[in-house]
């Protein structure tokens, strides 16, 4: 059983310790690392079951079905912690629905959210957040993917790749470049939904953990103007600061992954035999599990301070989140690397839970701003800070 010491820190509450006791619970009866061939469907049948137990709720404002009046950083950390622990996949699909729909909470219209949200929150919509493209990954501002502006709305073309949920979504938050200036200036964000003509699944992708991802392209797509999600050459400071709120909760998802790689590694050490003790016996694997001990406590610290100050003090936590992905993603490769050493060949025996997480973690130091991005964003606030 996983450290739950953190739950009585200042930085949560007890909604959040409620929170914590009752998702572990549903997790415990309904959730394995352990997955099946077809990812699709597992992924559908995983939104809708999140959504039937009312934790897709956390990912939209209480007005339109949700938990809290605004969205709670700490709520959506504390699930994705408890999620990733469990199951990576459930985590994946959790994320997608918040992060598909963020940008939606945070930038659209009344009849916008009205019309996606709600679904989102039960589950009866599957959502998808399309920034990367094919040349332009870390750096959105190059993207090349354009609307150009029509009689009736907008006409789109371009391609999006690494889209997750990409084949299975019901719609998508686009980004393109609509020209009003150069460089992310120039940027806007619309709702696709799945069906629109025009675009097309050009091309399913297979990574090292399966998830759905795809490559989207975009032929004289049309899009009605109210389509448009926010303000027009406003799209990029709406994607970063969507961003802005679910980058913590990457470090979540990490720190959930490392979580369940210490208690594997503990439970190993406590019962390997070496010589005449255990390998829990030996000095070098008690100074690899201090380690792993230390990364995981600094990284909680990181994650629910980053969510604390958005949720509590209201204000933009870039600098926070950035640290808190950073060191927990970073972290948390490192712990579950200690954790496959200490299981040997079995650590990289497929369906033992260290060669799963092993494989589930390493996308997080890449997604959602990669860790040399965040080491940018850190130095530049601080560097910021210093001049004042």
């Amino acid at each position: 059983m996983a450290d739950r010491s953190f739950l009585d820190w200042p930085f949560l509450d007890d909604g959040h310790r409620q929170l914590a006791d009752a998702l572990e619970a549903w997790c415990v009866d309904n959730l394995t690392h352990a997955h099946g061939d077809d990812v699709d469907a597992e992924c559908r049948d995983l939104v809708r079951r999140l959504g039937a137990g009312g934790w897709l709720r956390y990912c939209v404002p209480a007005a339109y079905g949700g938990v809290h009046e605004t969205l709670d950083v700490r709520s959506l950390a504390l699930i994705r912690e408890t999620l990733a622990r469990h199951s990576g996949l459930a985590d994946f699909a959790f994320a997608m629905q918040g992060l598909g729909s963020g940008t939606i909470t945070l930038f659209g219209t009344e009849a916008q959210k009205r019309a996606y949200l709600p679904a989102v929150g039960h589950g009866e919509k599957i959502a998808a957040f399309a920034l990367t493209e094919p040349a332009s990954g870390s750096d959105v501002a190059s993207m090349e993917t354009t609307a150009d502006r029509a009689a009736d709305g907008y006409v789109v073309n371009g391609a999006k790749t690494y889209i997750s949920n990409g084949g299975i979504a019901d719609y998508y938050v686009l980004f393109a470049r609509t020209g009003e200036a150069p460089g992310a200036r120039g940027v806007s964000a619309f709702i696709v939904d799945a069906d629109t003509a025009g675009l097309a699944v050009t091309e399913r992708l297979q990574v090292i953990a399966p998830h759905p991802l795809a490559m989207l392209t975009f032929s004289d797509m049309a899009l009605p103007a109210d389509a448009l999600l926010g303000e027009a050459g406003k799209g990029f400071g709406a994607a970063m600061a969507t961003l802005d709120i679910f980058r913590t909760t990457v470090g979540a998802a990490a720190l959930g992954f490392a979580r369940r790689a210490l208690d594997e590694a503990t439970a190993r050490a406590k019962m390997r035999k070496l010589g005449s003790g255990t390998l829990a016996d030996n000095a070098i694997t008690q100074s690899k599990l201090a380690e792993m001990v230390l990364d995981v406590e600094t990284s909680a610290l990181l994650i629910y301070r980053a969510g604390w100050v958005r949720d509590v003090q209201g204000r933009r936590n870039t600098r926070e989140a950035a640290l808190a992905k950073l060191h927990a993603t970073d972290g948390a490769q490192s712990v579950i690397d200690k954790a496959v050493q200490m299981f040997g060949g079995l650590g990289v025996t497929v369906g033992v839970p260290v060669e799963n997480l092993y494989r589930e973690v390493r996308a997080l130091r890449i997604y959602e701003g990669a860790s040399e991005v965040q080491k940018v964003v850190i130095a530049r606030q601080h560097l910021a800070d210093s001049a004042t």
